[in-house]
Formats: C-alpha cells, structure tokens, sequence
C-alpha cells in the first residue's frame, strides 16, 4: 500500500492507520516519501540505503518493535504522530531524515 500524499484526499488518519496494519513486525522496516509524493512502508530496504529519489524517510523501525502492524494501526497516538510526521514535512521537509520520537 501506497499513500498519494498529492491527492487531495490520499492523507487521513484512516490512510495511516491502514498502511501501518499491512506491513509485518518481523523485519526491520521505515517509512520513505518518494519525490514524487508517495508515502510507502519499506522492509527490504532501510536505513541510509537507496535514498534516491527519495524526498525524506523517517528512523528505521527495529523488527519487534511494535512500530508497524495491527497492534501498531490500532494505537491512536502513534497513527497520530505518523501522520503528523507526514503532513508536516509534505512537500518541503526540513531535512531527508525525520525523526518522529
């Protein structure tokens, strides 16, 4: 899953909250922004790895962690902080990094 962070309608808490619940806690992974706007849970590559074309990523996620998945979509303050993390960095985010703790 993919979030259009152009489309009028592509960010909602909903959106969030859905694109947490379908990535796996098994593997470390991170939330990368492409250039072109599209919001997207990587958990092959993270880290510093493959940053082109990429307009920022926030911290990777340890495997584990909770960060990502049902139990993670179900908390509301963190699918807060993921969107807010978003919202406040599209289109012109600060660093290529974003820390959201």
């Amino acid at each position: 899953m993919q979030i259009d962070l152009n489309a009028p309608d592509g960010l909602t808490l909903e959106a969030v909250r859905r694109l947490l619940a379908e990535a796996s806690d098994d593997a470390h992974t991170q939330l990368r922004v492409t250039k072109g706007g599209m919001a997207y849970i990587s958990s092959g590559v993270t880290g510093g790895q493959d940053v082109d074309g990429l307009s920022f990523r926030l911290e990777t996620w340890a495997k584990g962690l909770g960060c990502v998945g049902r139990v993670a979509a179900s908390d509301e303050v963190w699918v807060m902080q993921i969107y807010n993390a978003l919202k406040d960095n599209w289109p012109n985010p600060p660093f290529d990094y974003i820390d959201v703790y």
